[in-house]
């Protein structure tokens, strides 16, 4: 390849770039693999067990009264709204929705499946990276967690879920907060204490521990009985793995059940953008490219230079053909 100003600029552009950002992407990866998985196994979680739940709405009613949220339209005893399929929304942090068909291979006494819906309190939340302020973080036992004072209303953590979780309060134009499950974070004063529908479950369809331990108990479930289960617990790794986990006797897609991607969101987004603004990526790039730009335009002149030179100097034929 010929060496010429173009390539020179070009080199000097992406190799800058190149050498910044490929510092970034490298370093920034080590240091979130490392320890990454030992440490959310000892985080909270809660296991939900699609084939024991059968829709009482108890994990609703609890919900709404340890939050303090407004009584819905109709009382939580009713049973048909769960035949509509309704998402979380700032009057209701949780919701329990029912799809047809029977919850398992074994239950065919059953003829619906309930699943309950909430914030999946992601191990790497991809709300907690899209927020520019700080307003979500991830507390030390796993839990997700907002604050309204810091909050500035971007609404950037909605379109970053990939759950679609965060409501806004729309109907509130004075203080809007985005609203969303908070894992009960220090109900009763202790951070990480069994969240309100976990306690309230009569069906025990709602295990509250650690997450380590309950992925030992859900795959042994599974293994204990495969006529009952399907070999997967929803939440194990889909976005990087979350601390809601599901035991699943059908299709995660046919009961409501995001078909998602192993890898966490923010580890694309934030790898590109500390390739760009770590390490001094910015200035090294407008650098390259200024010192490509000086070289390509002193090239261009002193080329321009010589044309002038040869024209002045150069004979010209016609001129010397009608002397003689």
């Amino acid at each position: 390849m010929k060496f010429n100003r173009r390539t020179f600029f070009k080199t000097s552009l992406f190799a800058a770039a190149g050498l910044a950002g490929g510092a970034a992407l490298g370093s920034d990866a080590a240091e979130k693999e490392e320890g990454f998985d030992e440490k959310s196994l000892n985080q909270a979680a809660c296991l939900m067990d699609t084939t024991l739940c059968f829709g009482c709405r108890k994990c609703e009613e609890a919900c709404n009264r340890a939050h303090g949220l407004p009584e819905p339209d109709r009382p939580f005893t009713d049973r048909t709204v769960l035949r509509q399929e309704r998402r979380p929304s700032t009057d209701a942090f949780t919701v329990v929705n029912e799809y047809p068909g029977i919850p398992s291979r074994d239950q065919k006494n059953k003829e619906t499946t309930t699943v309950k819906v909430q914030c999946m309190h992601c191990l790497d939340p991809s709300c907690v990276s899209a927020c520019i302020v700080g307003a979500l973080t991830k507390a030390e036992d796993g839990s997700v967690t907002y604050d309204p004072d810091i909050c500035i209303g971007c609404r950037y953590c909605m379109v970053a879920c990939p759950f679609q979780i965060p409501a806004y309060e729309y109907h509130d134009p004075a203080a809007p907060k985005v609203r969303k499950c908070d894992f009960c974070f220090g109900r009763e004063g202790v951070s990480g204490a069994n969240p309100a529908c976990a306690a309230v479950c009569p069906m025990e369809a709602i295990v509250f521990g650690k997450r380590g331990d309950l992925l030992e108990l859900a795959h042994g479930r599974i293994q204990d009985r495969p006529d009952r289960y399907i070999g997967e617990v929803y939440g194990e790794s889909e976005v990087g793995g979350t601390s809601w986990l599901y035991l699943l006797g059908r299709s995660k897609s046919e009961i409501g059940l995001l078909d998602l991607p192993r890898e966490a969101p923010p580890r694309k987004t934030e790898a590109i953008q500390h390739g760009i603004f770590n390490y001094g990526a910015i200035p090294l790039a407008v650098y390259g490219a200024l010192g490509g730009l000086l070289w390509f335009k002193s090239g261009r002149s002193g080329t321009s230079e010589s044309e002038k030179e040869t024209e002045t100097v150069s004979p010209d034929p016609a001129r010397e053909g009608g002397e003689k």
